[in-house]
């Protein structure tokens, strides 16, 4: 009796002591805003990952800000970690953009720095830490510069990984679309939709019929050839599809979907320990390539 007594008195005495024991500390997600004791923490806490979201400055229709991209990646990227925690680097937009120049508020830097200040920004995300750098893509116009820019990273060493994650806002279940699917690329229905949830205080339906957002089909060449004047040959006035249609329905969908993609790269990259070993095997061979195994 006084075995089973005492038993239960150290019980109830570990269950107080583990109810007392605080639970970690919340970090904030975002770089500007952690102290640099708790960058250290941050960064042992996301295994060295850390998170680029990279938007641009160009117009959006008559409907949406300037910074569209940039706001509703960055909205995607700090709810993603909050979910799967890793540090958010502050806001980024020195992307390519030179086919929306003709229009007012773009910022459009030359190919040169685009390139240099990207890799001099992921070289040093990577001295403080970051190890593993993913890229989060939300502007359409750096779909070839991202992956690119990845690719050079095997000109020189580099003791980091970097990684790109897409555009990925649609996915099984969507709800239907009101627009066609086909011109529904630059301040439409599925980007206005995600804005409507992302800052819906910056998004003007009202406006959003003042232009055409027509493809004006003013340059007829084969499939597989490609000109730089495509865009504008399509969309002059910077704009593709019907915002007007947008749903707040759509925007949740493509929010959440966007958010869970990025969450599972997240852990997809804290659990890869392969790149970083193959890269470096690779700087090594490369500078010896005779010596490669055939």
């Amino acid at each position: 009796m006084y075995k089973a007594l005492l038993l239960s008195l150290n019980v109830l005495g570990a269950s107080a002591l583990w109810a007392q024991t605080p639970a970690p500390p919340k970090l904030p997600v975002q770089w500007e805003e952690l102290s640099a004791a708790e960058f250290k923490d941050g960064i042992a806490r996301a295994q060295g990952t850390c998170l680029l979201p990279f938007g641009i400055m160009e117009k959006h229709g008559p409907h949406l800000p300037l910074g569209n991209d940039l706001l509703n990646v960055r909205y995607v990227a700090l709810n993603a970690a909050q979910q799967e925690y890793a540090i958010v680097f502050p806001a980024y937009y020195f992307g390519q953009i030179a086919e929306a120049k003709q229009q007012p508020g773009t910022v459009a830097y030359s190919r040169r720095l685009q390139l240099e200040l990207l890799q001099e920004t992921t070289d040093e995300m990577a001295r403080n830490g970051c190890k593993k750098v993913i890229i989060v893509n939300g502007h359409g116009g750096n779909n070839s510069l991202l992956p690119y820019f990845a690719q050079t990273q095997l000109d020189t060493p580099h003791d980091y990984v970097v990684y790109v994650a897409g555009i990925a806002r649609s996915g099984p279940g969507e709800p239907k679309h009101k627009s066609n699917p086909a011109t529904d690329m630059h301040a439409g229905e599925s980007e206005t939709s995600m804005s409507m949830i992302a800052r819906p205080d910056l998004v003007h339906l009202d406006r959003a019929t003042q232009e055409s957002g027509a493809d004006q089909a003013r340059v007829h060449l084969p499939d597989g050839v490609y000109t730089g004047i495509w865009w504008y040959a399509r969309f002059p006035n910077h704009y593709a599809g019907e915002g007007a249609v947008a749903t707040r329905e759509l925007g949740d969908f493509e929010a959440k979907t966007w958010i869970n993609g990025i969450v599972q790269a997240i852990k997809a990259v804290k659990a890869d320990q392969e790149s970083l070993r193959l890269q470096n095997e690779f700087y090594e061979r490369s500078r010896h390539p005779l010596d490669t195994p055939q």
